[in-house]
């Protein structure tokens, strides 16, 4: 341990292509790809095969019985050291960056030197389970000793209860969508479906232009015969949008499309964090500097909109590191919907939910929306749940690292109402 916090270096990241659910990654697993992944730190970074670092931390939303040590698993699937230790946590779509927060304040302190925070998933590997009854029926099955008692086990068995049950992405408390959820905030702040489609075209068509730069090209490691996100579009245009159908509600005030919003998608994405002094041992150059975090949550339940909660994040983070909004150079917010993003943006402008929700004497004000997104986000690239934090910080770092110095934002809705932000820094 350290007598006073160190810097905690970014040294970057890497990720597969990610691809729309049941497409590419059908028949891959989460363990396949967090595997992927953790190889591609190895082999961006020329880290020697079976080098040991401090930690792995990383996670999955969607998840089967057999992935409980998924971390772990994936170290040991991995050209890593079998010594490395692995932890598997989850915060929803908030997974991965947590991950990095988590290392940082290790590594800050002295408690380990480097550490690698990834996240996984897929929707097209979805868990399928049984009914609660017939699980029940399996386990005194399995527990039977004798004739009678598996007999007794199977008493008033029906063929109902072969039944799956599906998974959903419901909110358990309230049964409704994120979509659904994010449409009654859309109402709420009046957010329109042309502003919207607008941010959503945006995201495709900067993300295209990020890969035709090369901005991609060290980032993204081609994996299973795949080099690109699926998802992008980059001959949609305005027209093709507003064309959309609305999904989560059918009502005349209805916005959310499939178009301004991000589709189910597989895909893995890993960075690599370390002292200042384990970069230079191991020549390694820094991007960035992971300075400070903030988790928050609302009372979605009651009423507040459920991916509102990096307004509070954002307000209480900047409120401790003593900084303005607009004390930025990149702002990268997870675009899980176009709506979402700009009713972030909306209530960061309100004199009125600055002052009652976030206690502030004065509005956040307005962002240079220039700097939002620069090269695209998750509307265009896709978001596999617990991975997109770990590709937003290996972005936001190469970023920094190509500008020469900055700092930047990042900002991550999750499921549960809650919300996860960073700060990064090149001096």
């Amino acid at each position: 341990m350290t007598e006073s916090l160190r810097r905690v270096a970014i040294v970057g990241g890497s990720r597969i292509p990610f691809c729309r659910s049941n497409t590419f990654y059908s028949d891959k697993s989460n363990l396949d790809m967090l595997s992927a992944v953790l190889d591609g730190v190895v082999q961006r970074f020329g880290l020697d095969d079976g080098i040991q670092l401090d930690e792995v931390m990383a996670g999955a939303v969607m998840t089967h019985s057999r992935d409980f040590n998924l971390a772990r698993e994936a170290v040991l699937s991995s050209s890593l050291s079998p010594l490395t230790p692995a932890t598997t946590l989850q915060q929803a779509c908030g997974t991965s960056l947590q991950a990095a927060l988590n290392l940082a304040a290790k590594i800050a302190c002295g408690q380990i030197e480097c550490g690698i925070a990834a996240g996984t998933d897929t929707t097209s590997d979805a868990p399928i389970v049984f009914g609660d009854k017939f699980a029940h029926r399996m386990i005194n099955l399995s527990q039977a000793r004798t004739a009678k008692q598996r007999l007794a086990a199977l008493k008033g068995f029906s063929p109902g209860e072969l039944k799956p049950v599906s998974p959903t992405n419901g909110e358990m408390r309230t049964g409704l969508s994120m979509g659904q959820h994010c449409e009654r905030m859309a109402q709420e702040w009046q957010i329109a479906r042309e502003d919207q489609d607008q941010l959503a075209y945006d995201s495709h068509q900067k993300a295209a232009a990020a890969y035709d730069t090369g901005f991609f090209d060290e980032l993204v490691t081609p994996w299973n015969g795949v080099s690109r996100d699926n998802n992008l579009r980059a001959d949609t245009n305005l027209e093709k949008l507003a064309g959309l159908r609305t999904v989560f509600d059918k009502g005349p005030k209805a916005t959310l499309t499939a178009g301004n919003s991000t589709p189910l998608t597989d895909g893995a994405a890993a960075v690599l964090l370390c002292s200042e002094e384990w970069a230079a041992k191991h020549k390694l150059p820094v991007q960035a500097f992971l300075t400070t975090g903030r988790s928050a949550a609302v009372d979605f339940v009651n009423d507040e909109g459920l991916l509102m909660a990096p307004t509070v994040a954002v307000a209480e983070m900047l409120q401790r590191s003593g900084l303005n909004l607009q004390d930025f150079d990149f702002y990268e917010i997870h675009e899980a919907f176009a709506a979402q993003v700009l009713c972030t943006l909306k209530a960061w402008e309100s004199k009125d939910y600055c002052k009652q929700r976030l206690g502030l004497k004065k509005p956040l004000g307005s962002i240079d929306r220039e700097k939002l997104n620069v090269n695209g986000s998750s509307l265009a690239v896709g978001h596999p749940f617990a991975a997109t934090g770990a590709r937003i910080v290996a972005t936001l770092a190469q970023l920094l690292a190509e500008k020469g110095s900055g700092r930047g934002l990042i900002s991550v809705c999750t499921a549960g109402g809650m919300g996860v932000c960073a700060i990064l820094e090149r001096p």
